[in-house]
Formats: C-alpha cells, sequence, structure tokens
C-alpha cells in the first residue's frame, strides 16, 4: 500500500517547463459568506476581490510561490503553491475574523463555534500534553462535565452519562468502539491518530439536530488536508508512530498516513498485580483526498487495526483497612487471558459544491470488527489481618486469616460485527442571514455474538452456589443438600441485524434586536428501527423525533460577553450492547432512552496582563425516561435491558483558558455534577456515573533564562464514584458505597532543540521543522486510584468485602518527537 501511494505521488510531480499558470476562486469567511474587496497578492503583482468574493491573477509556473490574502478586518491568509504551465487551479481560501483591541476589551470574532457552544481544542495541545494514554481522550478529560477515573481508558462519560452516551466522528463518518473491552489497559489505542489531526470540537450537551442519537456529548474531529510533504515521527517508552504527508504538483492529489504500534507494560506492571504481559496494539491510517474540479471533491478514510492482549497474572497484595485493623488481601494466580482484536474501516465521502450557496455531501462507511476474548484464570486468596508492630519480625505479613477461598473464571466470548452506513447531506444558503442544513441515513448493523462465562467461588473448601438460586450453604455447621452449579454462568448465542433509518433538517438563522445580534438555529432529528434476532421474536418497528433548539445573543455592550439558551429531546435507539440483558440474551423492543436537555451558557471573552482570556459557564438540567440501568465493571457496561427507571442530572461546569504564560495556552476547569435514577418506583439512587465534583487543569509554562525548555501539566480531581455492584447482582440499592476521590497528576518536560519560534543555526537540525526530547512522570504524587472493587466473603461474618482495584502508580516515560 505504502508503494502504490509513493508511486501515484511520484508520477503526479514531474514538473513541465512554461511560463504562466492562473489561480482563481472565492473568498468566504468563516461563515461561507463571500468576502469583497480582499487584497490577493503575489509579489508585486496583486488584484481585489469582486462582490461575489470571485478573484483571478496570473503567477509564474514551475516556481514555488506564495499568495497572500488581506483585508482590514479579517486575519491575512497564506498559501504555498506551485503550478503547472497553463494550469488553472481552483483555490477558496476561508478567512476568519481577527482580534480588535478597544483600550482594554478585546472583541473576538463571533466565530461560529462559539455561537455553537463548541469547545475547540489546539491539535498542537494534544500532542503535546503528556498522559499515560496520550491523545484527545486524555485532553478533554481536563474539560468541565467529561469524567474518568482510569487513565489507562479512552473511555469517558458526560454529565451522567456512560461511556456508550458519546457521539465521535472523524470527518463527519461516525467511529466505534470495541465491543468486547472489559478493563482500560485492553483498549490499547484510540481510533484517533492525534498526528493526522486539524481541528478538535467538543459539545458537552445542548448540541444541534445535525449530530446523531446519543444523550449526552459529540466529538467532532476533523483530519488534515495536506498542502506541502511533511513527515513526523514519535518514539517513547509506550511505543511509537509515523505519519507521514504530501500533495501532487496540481493540488489536485493529497495524501497523509499515519502508523501506530503501542505497548502497555510499562503501565501495567506498574500495577498491584504481578503480571507476565504481552501486549502488540498496531494500526494504520490513511486519508486520500482527490479535488476533481472546482464543484467535486472526494475522499477516502481507511483504518485498519489490530491488537493482542496476552495477560498472565501471578501474584496480588492488597492492603486496605485502618491504621488499627490493617486487612491484606494476598492472590496466588494460575491461568493466563488471550483477547484479540482486528477491526477494518473504510469511508468515502464525495461533495458536491452545486454553487457558492449549496452543497451536497455523500457518505458511504463499512466497520467490520473480530473480536476474541478468552481467558481461564484461578485466584486463590487469603482475606486477613496484617501486623501492625513495627517492632515485630512479621510486620507488614498476613498473621491471621479470615478468610480463605479460591475462584475460577472461565470465558470464550466471539462477536462479529458489520456495521455499514449510507448517508447524504446538504446545506443551502438562503441568504446572508438563513441557512438549511438536512441529512437522510441508513445504516445496517449484523452482529453475530457468542458468549460463554462461568465463574465457580469456593470459600474454605465449600463451593457457592448462584445467588438466585436463594439456596444457603452454612457448612459446616449444616449439611448442603441444593444443586452444585456455577456462582455466576451467563451462556448465549445471538444472531442480530438492526435496520435504521435516520434524518435531521435545521434551520440557522442570524439577526439584530435593535443594536444586539442574535444567532437561531432551530432543528429535529427522526430515527426508525427494526432489531430481529434469531430464535427471538421480531421487534416492532420504532420511532423517534427529537426537536432541538440553540438562541445566543451578543449585547452590544463594552464587554465582549455572550449569551446562549439550548435544549431539546434527545433520544439514544439502543445499539447492539444495550438490547443485551444480564443473561446475554438479546430484548429486541427495548425502546430509546429519553433526555430533555436545557443548558443556560455564558461566554465572556476579556484581557487580562494585556493577554487575551475566556471564561464559559454553564449550568444544565437533564430528565431522562425509559431509562435502560446498567452496572458497570471496570470499563465494561453490562444493561439489564429493561427500560425500567427514569433519572435526573443537573449540575454546573466553568473554565477559565488564556495566556497566563505569554505564548502558550493552559485552562483551569470546574464541574459540579449530580445525577440519581429511580427503578421500578422504589426511590432515586446514585447512579454509577455520579461524580460529584471535578476540577481540571491543563498549563504550559517555560523557563524565561532557558525558553528550550517547556513544562506541560495536566491535574485532574474527580471525587469518588460509587463503588458500584458486583456484575452479576440484581439489587443496586445494596450496594451504594463510593470509591476514593481520584487524584492525577501527570507532569512533562521537553527540551525543545528546534520549532517554529526557536530557531537553530546547528547543521544536523537543518532538515527538521522540529526536534525536541521529553522526560514525564505519570501520576507524579504516586496517588492510589481505583476504578472498581473485587468482592470477596469473609467465612467468620458471612459479609463481603469491597476491595479496591488500584490503578497506576508513578511511572517515568521518555519520548523524542521530530517533525520535517
Amino acid at each position: 500500500m505504502k508503494n502504490i501511494i509513493f508511486l501515484l505521488f511520484l508520477a503526479l510531480t514531474f514538473s513541465t517547463f512554461a511560463q504562466k499558470a492562473r489561480v482563481k476562486g472565492v473568498i468566504l469567511d468563516e461563515f461561507n459568506n463571500a468576502v469583497e474587496n480582499v487584497n490577493v497578492n503575489v509579489g508585486d503583482k496583486g488584484t481585489v476581490s469582486d462582490k461575489n468574493g470571485f478573484y483571478i491573477i496570473e503567477i509564474e509556473a514551475n516556481k514555488r510561490i506564495t499568495i497572500v490574502f488581506s483585508h482590514l478586518s479579517l486575519k491575512k491568509t497564506s498559501i504555498n503553491l506551485s503550478l503547472k504551465p497553463n494550469e488553472d487551479f481552483e483555490l477558496n481560501p476561508v478567512m476568519n475574523s481577527k482580534v480588535e483591541e478597544f483600550g482594554e476589551v478585546t472583541v473576538f470574532g463571533n466565530s461560529k463555534k462559539r455561537i455553537e457552544g463548541v469547545t475547540t481544542i489546539d491539535p498542537v495541545i494534544i500532542r503535546k500534553i503528556p498522559g499515560a494514554n496520550a491523545g484527545i481522550e486524555n485532553i478533554i478529560k481536563t474539560l468541565p462535565g467529561f469524567n474518568s477515573n482510569n487513565e489507562l481508558s479512552t473511555s469517558y462519560a458526560v454529565r451522567g452519562g456512560n461511556y456508550d452516551e458519546n457521539l465521535v466522528y472523524v470527518n463527519e463518518i461516525e467511529v466505534y468502539r470495541p465491543f468486547l473491552i472489559r478493563s482500560g489497559q485492553q483498549e490499547g489505542l484510540s481510533f484517533t491518530n492525534t498526528d493526522m489531526v486539524y481541528n478538535v470540537d467538543a459539545s458537552a450537551g445542548g448540541f444541534q439536530a445535525k449530530y446523531g442519537d446519543k444523550l449526552a456529548s459529540v466529538l467532532d474531529i476533523t483530519y488534515r488536508n495536506p498542502k506541502q510533504f511533511g513527515a513526523s515521527i514519535e518514539a517513547s517508552l509506550l511505543g511509537g508512530s509515523l505519519t507521514v504527508e504530501g500533495v501532487s504538483k496540481n493540488q489536485k492529489w493529497s495524501n497523509i498516513t499515519g502508523v501506530r504500534y503501542r505497548d502497555n507494560s510499562l503501565l501495567v506492571n506498574s500495577q498491584e498485580t504481578e503480571t507476565n504481559f504481552r501486549p502488540t496494539f498496531f494500526d494504520a491510517q490513511t486519508l486520500l483526498n482527490y479535488n476533481a474540479s472546482t464543484k467535486w471533491n472526494f475522499s477516502f478514510l481507511g483504518n485498519i487495526s489490530q491488537n493482542r492482549y496476552n495477560y498472565q497474572p501471578l501474584t496480588r497484595q492488597t492492603n486496605f483497612g485502618t491504621i488499627d485493623e490493617p486487612i491484606a488481601l494476598l492472590v496466588f494466580y494460575e491461568g493466563q487471558e488471550k483477547d484479540k482484536y482486528l477491526t477494518f474501516f473504510g469511508a468515502g465521502k464525495a461533495v458536491y459544491q452545486y454553487n457558492e450557496r449549496n452543497k451536497l455531501k455523500f457518505l458511504l462507511s463499512g466497520y467490520h470488527t473480530q473480536e476474541q476474548e478468552y481467558y481461564d484464570i484461578l485466584a486463590q486468596y487469603r482475606l486477613g489481618e496484617v501486623d501492625a508492630n513495627i517492632g515485630s519480625e512479621t510486620f507488614g505479613d498476613v498473621v491471621f486469616s479470615r478468610g480463605i477461598g479460591s475462584q475460577l473464571n472461565h470465558a470464550r466470548n466471539d462477536l462479529d460485527a458489520l456495521i455499514v452506513n449510507a448517508e447524504m447531506k446538504g446545506f443551502h444558503e438562503i441568504n446572508d442571514k438563513s441557512q438549511i442544513e438536512w441529512g437522510a441515513k441508513f445504516t445496517l448493523e449484523d452482529i453475530r455474538d457468542r458468549i460463554v462465562e462461568w465463574e465457580v467461588v469456593d470459600s474454605t473448601g465449600f463451593s457457592l452456589p448462584n445467588p438466585d438460586l436463594n439456596y444457603q450453604n452454612d457448612q459446616p455447621y449444616n449439611p448442603y443438600v441444593g444443586p452444585l452449579a456455577p456462582y455466576q454462568n451467563i451462556r448465549a448465542t445471538n444472531f442480530t441485524k438492526i435496520n435504521r433509518f435516520s434524518g435531521y433538517a435545521q434551520w440557522n438563522f442570524r439577526g439584530t434586536l435593535g443594536t444586539h445580534e442574535y444567532w437561531l438555529n432551530a432543528g429535529v432529528r427522526a430515527h426508525q428501527w427494526q432489531v430481529t434476532a434469531v430464535g427471538r421474536p421480531d421487534g416492532v418497528s420504532q420511532i423517534t423525533f427529537s426537536p432541538r433548539a440553540q438562541f445566543a445573543i451578543k449585547p452590544d455592550w463594552n464587554r465582549d460577553m455572550m449569551f446562549r439558551i439550548s435544549g431539546g429531546l434527545y433520544h439514544q435507539p439502543p445499539f447492539y450492547r444495550e438490547l443485551r440483558d444480564e443473561e446475554g440474551v438479546v430484548q429486541t423492543n427495548v425502546k430509546a432512552q429519553e433526555s430533555f436537555h436545557l443548558v443556560l451558557s455564558n461566554d465572556y471573552s476579556f484581557k487580562m496582563w494585556s493577554r487575551p482570556f475566556k471564561l464559559v459557564s454553564e449550568a444544565y438540567y437533564k430528565n431522562i425516561t425509559d431509562v435502560n440501568t446498567y452496572t458497570i465493571d471496570n470499563v465494561r457496561i453490562r444493561y439489564r435491558a429493561n427500560n425500567n427507571a427514569t433519572a435526573y442530572a443537573y449540575g454546573f461546569d466553568a473554565r477559565l483558558n488564556g495566556e497566563f504564560v505569554p505564548g502558550t495556552e493552559s485552562w483551569f476547569s470546574f464541574g459540579y455534577l449530580k445525577t440519581e435514577e429511580n427503578q421500578d418506583g422504589r426511590g432515586f439512587i446514585a447512579r454509577p456515573t455520579d461524580q460529584r465534583l471535578k476540577f481540571g487543569i491543563l498549563f504550559q509554562d517555560y523557563m524565561p533564562n532557558i525558553p528550550n525548555l517547556k513544562l506541560y501539566l495536566n491535574l485532574v480531581y474527580n471525587t469518588g464514584l460509587p463503588g458500584g455492584a458486583p456484575s452479576y447482582v440484581e439489587d443496586s440499592y445494596a450496594y451504594q458505597m463510593r470509591l476514593n476521590d481520584y487524584r492525577r497528576a501527570d507532569v512533562g518536560f521537553s527540551y525543545v532543540f528546534k520549532d517554529e519560534s526557536i530557531k537553530s543555526t546547528k547543521s544536523w537540525l537543518k532538515p527538521f521543522n522540529e526536534f525536541s526530547l521529553g522526560f514525564e512522570i505519570f501520576n507524579l504524587f504516586n496517588n492510589q486510584n481505583a476504578i472498581t472493587n473485587t468482592w470477596v466473603r469473609d467465612v467468620y461474618t458471612k459479609s463481603q468485602y469491597g476491595i479496591p482495584n488500584y490503578m497506576t502508580t508513578r511511572v517515568f516515560n521518555i519520548k523524542l518527537i521530530a517533525r520535517l
């Protein structure tokens, strides 16, 4: 594949000899409006765009030139290119609003993202900020409303939702997470390759109708369309990546391709469980663009990933309890786990620009995953009291056993899923103030799934029966006469197909109220689906309608403020995992969860220390019906598939970002959340994602006397989640304890030999645009953070202990970055 792409680019880059070429096009602002009186200059030659934004300029062929676009109220834009003789090249630049200063007030352009309440993240920050699982998910966990207490996982919860309630798009194509993931250390790589990213937008609620049917959030990612040749390489103790990009001479073809490899053993070996761990996480992605004409553009996004997770636990010791009464769990393991995930993803997109005001998009994508989860692990444990006498020879050892037992876990789980999407979108600008967007989509989901899981628990030599059998085992005092049965036993085979039709229409309008500007977005989504499963009654055809609206107003004040109100109905028709109940059986008539959102926002841009800052604050409320309740074990969600609850969530989020250090962006975020559910009318209890308080800090700094030395800090504090019931327990009301607070600080130090701001005269650095060497410390303060509990019985008291499963300890890493 690499050779084919290389030969293709080589064929397209042959030079010919002549003198002149022409560049023409239409200049637009960020609202897709034509811009008049833009100065277009190439050296001492120039022209001006007309009232329709059109321009044409003649340039020298076979020579790399720079075209500069400038305007009194817009940011200057420059583009480098080289054309063939007599070539006509269409270039339609988009010019953004510039910052204008009036005394002590900084007025930012009213960009589309600001109006929609979308948070935009700079890809450069994403690549620089350290984290155990560095990438986009690592950064958004510092944003208000986005929560996670698992540094190994790319999953996150937003404002009371769970990991399955978040939309993720790459180049307008929805992407999916693996189905059979049980723990963060199995995930390996996020789908998104950060070295290929151009733009990242995140919304934590109240998003527009054009986005899909999920309850919680949207992450909208755009990959880079290369303008010239470039390459980058990153290498660390956790793996590495290589990215290459290029463009043809006539600017019609461009490609960016990235290859990544990751090894989590450095992090997993820092956990309390001693293991033999041999993971291999690998993927390759490519984005190919072709500008066929001034009206047609074609692109293809492809991804292949293969993850192998081989895990052999050996021993574990967890100390808990109190200072006066310390308790320890000692575990000795036999057996191993072998998991495989093979994924193929391909998506094609065609964009037809009929004219300046009308655009159509055609999208076709396919996702195929084959997943295997096999394990046989025997855990033999001792639960005992620890000798706390400092002068004792047995200090720190278990001197008295409260419980002795073992458990054998077995699984043979296989899943094969094929998901195909066909979609059409339209954008129509009625006039300078009004636009209409619409879309229609068909989705076919074909999933084949086999679940075989069982667990045998033995306490002091006596097998514990399945709690659902309601048999009592109090040997040796009374003989046990019940049947011998595994403590848990799940066996199911599902062949499931889901056909979906969905669509949306929305209207955007910009107007004025006196001297105040306002923006209105109103739309509606519709979704129809039907589930068929072999051996089960066919599901009924179900349909939902989701009206949504946003209103933003910018008062004509001296202070640069914007106010927004957004909300509406949000439905989440069940995906495959939400159809599967606790016994692994697909329920074909599970309803869509329904949530009413109301979000009130204030966006305040100001100047402090003569530098730009922004404070965004939001209050939100959600009322959720037809709730599909679930339990969480690590990152694995097991649904009850019965729509038997109602729920609510409310809270407040705030983020202050700006140049705390000149030339760098940092932010501080805060969030308060309360979410509860009422199952079968029994009263409200905390939901598994009820994370009350959240603080996040992303900070960049450098030493004034040594500007080459940079510092990056990523700090998150979350109050504890509900500890959660064991996955087999039906009654969540009996397990409402909470885990300890989650405290995480990752810091990175980077010595930059060369980049855009730091120049170097050293000869060996001439080929590089950027070269840096970094040192990272994960979990700087070595905090013990727990992801969930292991439940162990005490034979004497007949009670169960929730023993924390701790995450990674302090880890050191070295990272090299080089870009051409």
